[in-house]
């Protein structure tokens, strides 16, 4: 799938710039200052995606969802989520988002 490969790519340029130097490197600067920062990140891009939707502005939105998509790589990256993420979404692929649910309720 085409869209993985984006996601996989994605995820090798961001370990690739972990241990870049971060005065050259958002991605290295940005893990540099920690996790509460990363997570500081995610929280304002998921704030101006919900803002950007609301707008109506739809090139807007597709730029803050790159943005969030992005910082939310960087911390599932960090955590070394990446691959188990994608591989959970293509788990639920054709499947009812209320199948879905209702089976991670039934566990608890």
């Amino acid at each position: 799938m085409a869209e993985r490969d984006v996601l996989e790519r994605l995820e090798a340029a961001i370990a690739a710039r972990r241990g870049a130097d971060p005065s050259t490197s958002y991605v290295a600067a940005l893990n540099a200052k920690g996790l509460d920062q990363i997570l500081k990140k995610v929280g304002e891009e998921a704030t101006e995606t919900v803002l950007a939707a609301k707008s109506g502005d739809r090139l807007h939105l597709v730029r803050e969802t790159a943005d969030l998509w992005f910082h939310c790589l960087i911390l599932l990256a960090r955590h070394g989520l990446v691959a188990e993420v994608l591989a959970e979404l293509e788990r639920r692929e054709g499947r009812s988002g209320i199948e879905e649910k209702a089976s991670r309720t039934k566990g608890k």
